[in-house]
């Protein structure tokens, strides 16, 4: 019998397989496609050697956690690719605000009115981040905070809204690019503790930047699944799980999978019943003839590039996906230039690029015209660089993806009390009534991203349980 099984070969799934088998545990990881990765993956989506990543691609989370900084993942190929900027907003003026690894290179870019604000803003925090990540990624009870008085103080600057929090902000650049931090995650910007989200984002990039993995983010969940096999673990493709009895016998079983999954394969019928999953995204994965065109030359520069042309317009863009069940005329877009750095990704003088905006959970519309005349706004001539592009709304993200459901890559609503307590209000949420099943994915603290905390939690109770039988 084995000591875990795993359902799910995503990067939280792949995280808790490892931190078992590094503990002396037997473990198995299924999977139902036929390669790793989860949100973490790499394929020639439009021609032939254009290596896109069909989810995520930039990864200030990654580089930042705390888990796969603990992991040597570097051995199995992983390395991390800089770009000269971590993050660039422009403006319709040709202008941009950008997010540095330097705090006063990023607050220069908002004004000078705004600049000692933004200074102050993160000067309490990026000297303790790696600290405060820990604890903030960890929670729920699955540490004690080692450092619980800036937790606190970070609590108190970022459980309230971010319009609260932007508030300090005199001018509109920085309250833009904020508005774009929070919007990563899909959140209302007057939502609970979104402020949090937002500061995060920009610690992290001051902290350790936003890369791309070499050759894609396949690269991260290879690694992973590298270092498992070698510490006996294995890894089972093109296995799909109906209910607990397709897998083999193993004393305890752990879902990277959504909350509804996981309830129908384990039979626990409507205990995620209140479980809110939130807007979808239209995404578009481009092979382009050169370089994106920006009028700002920071852009240009940039690994990630957010697109709204000031906070009011990206607040009715996440209104219009979030609560008015349509897509926004203008919508926010985050777009990534793995490119820029990463040479690997197309042939010479070509370039991949990775663009989404938000849309209504389910939304079976197509945003492609409504994306590219945002981007003409900002990079006049794109359509003109277009080689090829693949378009995935929510239902193609939902068939590629399980866990995506209704096109959600949060695997959840990043709203209200479900920021934090997910995906129930319990203490223990790795947990379920099945004394032997467990859950690690996105859906459960600290939420979304690839970082694999939430399957590093989930291990620790996974593995409290089985030296306790």
């Amino acid at each position: 019998m084995l000591d875990a099984v795993v359902v799910g070969a995503g990067p939280n799934g792949l995280t808790a397989a490892v931190e078992l088998a590094r503990r002396g545990f037997s473990v198995a990881v299924f999977e139902a496609r036929d390669t790793v990765g989860g949100g973490a993956r790499t394929e020639e989506l439009t021609l032939p050697g254009f290596r896109h990543d069909p989810c995520s691609a930039a990864h200030p989370l990654a580089i930042n956690s705390p888990a796969f900084r603990a992991l040597p993942l570097e051995r199995y190929g992983l390395q991390w690719l800089h770009a000269d900027l971590p993050m660039a907003h422009p403006f319709t003026d040709g202008t941009a605000a950008v997010l540095s690894r330097s705090v006063g290179e990023t607050a220069a870019s908002f004004g000078p009115r705004d600049a000692g604000t933004y200074r102050r803003l993160v000067a309490p925090f990026l000297p303790r981040w790696d600290t405060l990540v820990r604890d903030f990624m960890s929670l729920p009870l699955s540490a004690l905070p080692q450092d619980p008085v800036t937790l606190a103080r970070f609590g108190l600057v970022g459980l309230p809204p971010s319009t609260w929090l932007t508030r300090r902000f005199r001018d509109e650049r920085a309250k833009t690019l904020f508005a774009g931090l929070v919007a990563h995650v899909m959140a209302p910007l007057g939502g609970f503790a979104t402020g949090a989200i937002g500061l995060v984002f920009a610690l992290a990039a001051h902290a350790r930047g936003w890369p791309v993995a070499r050759g894609g983010s396949q690269s991260i969940s290879d690694a992973l699944a590298g270092y498992l096999k070698d510490l006996g673990g294995t890894v089972h493709t093109d296995y799909e799980v109906k209910r607990l009895d397709d897998l083999p016998p193993a004393r305890a079983y752990v879902f990277d999978t959504s909350p509804t999954a996981l309830a129908r394969i384990a039979g626990l019928g409507r205990f995620y019943e209140g479980y809110r999953y939130g807007p979808g995204v239209f995404k578009v994965d481009y092979a382009l003839d050169g370089p994106v065109p920006w009028t700002a030359e920071e852009a240009r520069r940039a690994g990630t590039v957010q697109i709204g042309a000031d906070s009011a317009e990206i607040g009715t863009a996440l209104r219009a996906a979030s609560r008015e069940g349509r897509a926004p005329d203008k919508p926010f877009m985050i777009t990534v230039q793995p490119s820029v750095v990463d040479s690997t990704r197309a042939p010479a003088g070509k370039q991949v690029f990775w663009a989404y905006g938000h849309v209504p959970s389910g939304w079976t519309g197509d945003l492609t015209d409504a994306l590219e005349r945002q981007l003409e706004r900002f990079a006049p001539g794109f359509s003109d660089r277009v080689l090829a592009r693949a378009t995935t709304g929510p239902p193609e993200l939902a068939a590629r993806n399980a866990n995506y459901i209704g096109g959600d890559i949060a695997s959840g609503a990043v709203s209200g009390l479900q920021i934090l307590l997910r995906p129930k209000l319990s203490l223990f949420p790795y947990g379920t009534p099945h004394p032997a099943v467990f859950i690690c994915s996105s859906a459960t603290p600290p939420g979304p991203g690839v970082h694999g905390m939430s399957g590093h939690n989930a291990a620790k109770a996974v593995w409290r349980r089985l030296r306790q039988t």
